[in-house]
Parts: C-alpha cells; structure tokens; sequence
C-alpha cells in the first residue's frame, strides 16, 4: 500500500500531476482522511477534469465529509465524464453510491 507520506516527498520535489494527486487522494481517503483526500482529489480534477475515477473518490469523500450535496455534484459529474469515456465500471459505482444517497436523504425527510 501507498503511503501519503511517500507520495508527499515526490510533491515536495516537484512533481505535480494527475496521477500524483489521484494517488494522494485514493491514500488519504484509505487512512480516513476524508479532507486532505478532497484537496488531492481537486487538484487531480483541475489537471484531468476527464479523470473519472478521481471523480468517484472525490464524492466519497465529501460523502465523509457529511458534504452530501457536493458528493451528488461530483457523482453527477462524474458521471457524465465516465458515460463519454466508456468507463462502465466508474459508472455503474457512482450509480450504487448515488442510489444510496437518495435512500439516506429520502428517509432523513420523514
């Protein structure tokens, strides 16, 4: 496993990208890092708003953040970003993560 640690000695040196980021993000959001995950995450986007796995981890993590409105915003993007690319996977989980956000915000207006 990847550590942010490791990860953050290449940003300190300079090296700055998509896949730098999305690592950082998918390493913070693994350790519960939901913030610093985000911050990577966004980052990532601004290099590759097409990165759609970066997407789906950047709704997780709001998800954590209980930032429940900009999970969906990012699913939905994401979304679009996946269908375009063919990314049937990505899709097909922001799809489960966002059935499930409707339930939850469904049964908390009750």
């Amino acid at each position: 496993m990847t550590t942010p640690e490791s990860l953050e000695k290449l940003l300190a040196r300079g090296v700055d990208n998509a896949l730098l980021r999305f690592g950082l993000g998918k390493a913070y959001l693994d350790g519960n890092q939901p913030d610093a995950a985000a911050k990577h995450l966004q980052k990532c986007l601004g290099f590759d708003p097409n990165y759609s796995a970066a997407w789906k981890l950047l709704g997780q993590a709001c998800q954590r953040r209980e930032m429940f409105e900009e999970a969906r915003q990012a699913w939905h993007n994401g979304l679009e970003v996946a269908r375009k690319r063919g990314d049937k996977q990505t899709e097909k989980e922001m799809m489960v993560f966002l059935r499930r956000l409707e339930k939850v915000a469904g049964n908390e207006g009750r």
